[in-house]
């Protein structure tokens, strides 16, 4: 890992970085000529974190291409690769130490609705734990963030949402880059194409899918492949997509987000609404666990009532904050009472939180109320839901195995689901050529040759495109000055090529973004934002540095005068 320092700094830089900085220097004469005594101190070096480029090669081309700008501005800026854990484990769990990293969130069907993102990513409730760990805070954010939870009105809330939009391309407290475009594809000749289900913003790789593909012949298993291992498989933590297909499908839930994106009941046989603070729901008869115990109203409760307890479930406690209690009326219904109306209520909460056993997730509570660690440090030897698949087993770096639950109402019609983990992209076409994976489900390599693929061998292979729920990010640490100052965020924001970087690391599967809300939720999104970012390129970047104060002194971005740099650097 090299930091690109100024000569007279380090002598032992090599010829590359030497080239490297030399190149950099070179686009700066504008604000060179604007050097004066007096500038605040020179900014820090900046480390960007990033997963490594084996796991993530898009993400990691993006993630040069961004140092490779942000240089040109007078940074010295370390590109440095984690492995998935430490990479979590540093920017959920140690949020004061790091200055900027490479993040993702991925399309799930909860996300189809925008209050997840809208409150969870940037109101201030969140930034001590949850989702806003960039540490994002303005009030006339917070104000909005709340007010399209209890607008009941759609079209208002529509609008709040897009106002909600507009705040974030202000301040940028991410870097917006990319809605992935996601090319998937399956064995047609192994699944009848008809009983594919296809999700808005998420294709084939749903929920909804995996209990509805139907085997043609003898091949009666569902074979799908990821790029990165799952790293946990718990109903309070989730800490990327592929736990995200495991767990959706372990656990029940009272709803689910159906294929048109609407919420519809699911482990509930009926929801209702009596007042705009009441919603009961009835439990599904004859519902069971994975080893034979009936699930319970006292489940229920209990599964909405863990995550608020303590700080045992950082994740999921911003999800139950609207509830003011949870109880049973009888012995099938469950009554959620409410702070105030909810307009996300059923996608957002009823349709994203697991049912649990209580008799197994009690007693593991009660024990990490007296430790350090918080529930999704927990590893479940085998994890026990009551959901359409059970789990069977799971091999690190290798593959998760889960068999259909014999008596689950909507019984998947395939065999089993198993997920291989394929990090090399020839290698998981290799595998769907000889029928070793028959759903491709998460493809990160050049579009053009599972296209052509599926061009030579049309009467086997189904192809399905469309663009993500989720988005791929710059998470500038909001808590760790320059990256405190909206103006240098907007800067270094500004300086990415979104276009230049949907094709080069994307491969030309994705589309430039500049908004938590995806295209791919029309009614939601604020057309054209994507082409608001403030600045828009390395000359506004310029410009918007010199607005604020900011100089190039020698060949480094200096500080608005009298501003010193007491943050230490990312070790």
């Amino acid at each position: 890992m090299l930091i690109f320092a100024q000569p007279e700094e380090d002598a032992s830089m090599n010829r590359r970085a030497l080239l490297l900085a030399a190149t950099s220097l070179t686009a700066l004469p504008q604000l060179e000529a604007l050097a004066q005594a007096g500038q605040g101190d020179p900014v820090r070096p900046l480390v960007l974190l990033t997963r490594p480029q084996a796991g993530a090669p898009a993400a990691y081309q993006a993630a040069e291409l961004i140092a490779q700008e942000w240089r040109k501005l007078g940074l010295l800026v370390e590109l440095r690769p984690m492995p998935n854990q430490a990479h979590s484990q540093v920017v959920w769990n140690e949020r004061q130490r790091w200055d900027a990293t490479m993040w993702q969130m991925v399309g799930r069907p909860e996300r189809g609705d925008p209050d997840e993102l809208v409150f969870n990513l940037f109101h201030s409730a969140n930034i001590a734990t949850g989702f806003n760990f960039v540490g994002y805070n303005n009030p006339e954010y917070d104000r909005l963030a709340q007010a399209q939870r209890v607008e009941m009105d759609q079209p208002r809330r529509q609008q709040i949402v897009r106002e909600v939009q507009e705040i974030v391309n202000r301040d940028q407290p991410y870097a917006f880059l990319v809605h992935p475009v996601n090319l998937q594809a399956f064995n047609k000749q192994v699944f009848a194409e008809a009983s594919a289900v296809n999700q808005a913003g998420l294709g084939i790789r749903n929920f909804w899918n995996w209990i509805s593909l139907t085997p043609t012949g003898r091949q009666r298993d569902i074979i799908v492949n990821s790029t990165e291992p799952v790293k946990a498989t718990n109903p309070f933590y989730i800490s990327g997509s592929p736990d995200s297909w495991v767990t959706d499908l372990v656990w029940d839930r009272m709803m689910r987000v159906g294929p048109d994106g609407l919420p519809q009941p699911w482990a509930a046989e009926t929801v209702t609404q009596p007042d705009p603070t009441t919603i009961d729901c009835v439990l599904r008869a004859g519902m069971t666990f994975h080893d034979g115990a009936p699930v319970t109203v006292e489940d229920v409760v209990f599964s909405f009532e863990a995550p608020g307890m303590g700080n045992e479930s950082p994740m999921y406690r911003p999800f139950v904050q609207n509830i003011a209690s949870v109880s049973a009326t009888d012995a099938r219904t469950v009554r959620f009472k409410l702070k105030n109306p909810d307009a996300a209520f059923r996608i957002s909460v009823l349709a994203k939180l697991n049912i649990v056993s209580k008799a197994t997730w009690a007693p593991v509570l009660a024990d990490y109320q007296n430790r350090p660690q918080n529930l999704e440090s927990y590893v479940e030897e085998r994890p026990i839901g009551s959901g359409p698949y059970r789990f069977v087993r799971s091999r690190v770096n290798e593959e998760v195995v889960l068999e259909a639950n014999p008596s689950h109402w909507a019984r998947p019609k395939a065999d089993r689901w198993i997920m291989r983990i394929i990090t090399n992209i020839e290698a998981t076409l290799g595998a769907f050529r000889r029928g070793e994976i028959n759903v491709i489900a998460d493809y990160t390599g050049d579009p053009d040759l599972l296209k052509g693929m599926a061009r030579t061998q049309s009467a086997m292979i189904a192809i399905r495109e469309g663009v993500d729920i989720g988005f791929q990010f710059v998470g500038m640490n909001i808590r760790r000055p320059p990256f405190s100052d909206p103006a240098f965020r907007r800067a270094m924001s500004a300086a990415v090529n979104r276009e230049m970087m949907a094709g080069a690391a994307w491969n030309g599967q994705a589309v430039p973004s500049n908004s938590l809300v995806s295209p791919a939720l029309a009614a939601w999104h604020y057309p054209g934002i994507e082409r608001r970012v403030p600045g828009g390129n390395i000359e506004g970047s310029r410009r918007l540095l010199q607005e604020a104060g900011y100089r190039i002194v020698n060949g480094r971005l200096h500080y608005p005068s009298g501003v010193r740099e007491t943050t230490p650097i990312f070790q």
